[in-house]
């Protein structure tokens, strides 16, 4: 193996590995995390219910709050990353490190998405038992495809928006709060996308992955494709150019960051 290839492959394994011991550590983290995500959407399962709602409906809500899993990950994980490694000292040994950053990053994504996964897996399995969901899945392997591009186009997000949280200092928490609920409806988390209106539904689309994702990985499970906003091979495709996109944004923004810290010394200086 070239030597480049192993050492990218090495940095990115230890800084996922981080991610994913620290995730066992503390199991209570993981009960939190889980428990009450869980009983939003068994709370929102039960109302469609109540509503004599189609069946199909009771599983979209399942579905969301598995993708609410990762889009919470992504929002608050990786987005206030770098900042938190600033505030506990390890931002400076990343920089003085002769790595590559967009492995750091690629890291920092692998450690979230297993995060995540583990969570999103209790939720799905719990709900798919207690509320008996059937799933009608025709192409496995599409949905497979579009569900690999929603966390691609995800934490592509999340790696840019690390960066730029980061420079905005702690101020940006009181922004990820305000952000987080009206990211929840735009993303159509509860409720099929194409009911917000398509103008409304294409603004969504174009600015939180999981949209899209939900809305095809919809479609693919629950054989909904008239509830579907665009069909789920043309949402694939615009997955993989918003995760192309995000990645190189990622790379860029990283790099713009440790430019500047360099240029005015100012990177690692803890607020006050």
């Amino acid at each position: 193996m070239n030597p480049r290839i192993k050492y990218f492959c090495q940095v990115t394994i230890a800084r996922a590995y981080v991610r994913v011991i620290g995730a066992q550590r503390e199991p209570s983290w993981i009960i939190g995390d889980t428990l009450l995500p869980f009983l939003s959407v068994a709370g929102l399962v039960l109302v469609y219910r109540a509503m004599k709602a189609p069946p199909e409906y009771t599983g979209f809500v399942v579905l969301g709050g598995v993708m609410m899993t990762f889009w919470a990950s992504m929002l608050w994980t990786m987005g206030m990353q770098l900042f938190w490694e600033k505030e506990t000292g390890n931002l400076a040994r990343y920089l003085m490190t002769p790595m590559p950053r967009p492995a750091l990053l690629l890291g920092m994504a692998l450690g979230g998405v297993f995060m995540a996964a583990t969570r999103a897996a209790m939720i799905f399995v719990v709900s798919k038992f207690l509320f008996k969901i059937e799933f009608q899945m025709g192409q496995p392997w599409l949905a497979l495809a579009v569900f690999s591009a929603t966390m691609a186009a995800l934490y592509g997000m999340g790696m840019t928006v690390c960066s730029l949280f980061f420079m905005a200092g702690r101020g940006v928490n009181y922004g990820l709060t305000a952000l987080f609920e009206p990211s929840m409806f735009l993303g159509g988390f509860y409720f099929p996308i194409k009911s917000l209106g398509m103008f409304t539904a294409a603004a969504a689309a174009a600015l939180i992955p999981t949209t899209m994702g939900l809305d095809a990985l919809r479609q693919i499970v629950f054989n909904a494709r008239a509830l579907g906003f665009l069909d789920p091979e043309t949402e694939l495709g615009l997955l993989l150019v918003m995760g192309i996109i995000f990645v190189y944004l990622s790379v860029w923004a990283v790099g713009k960051m440790e430019e500047i810290g360099r240029r005015h010394g100012k990177l690692i200086t803890r607020e006050s």
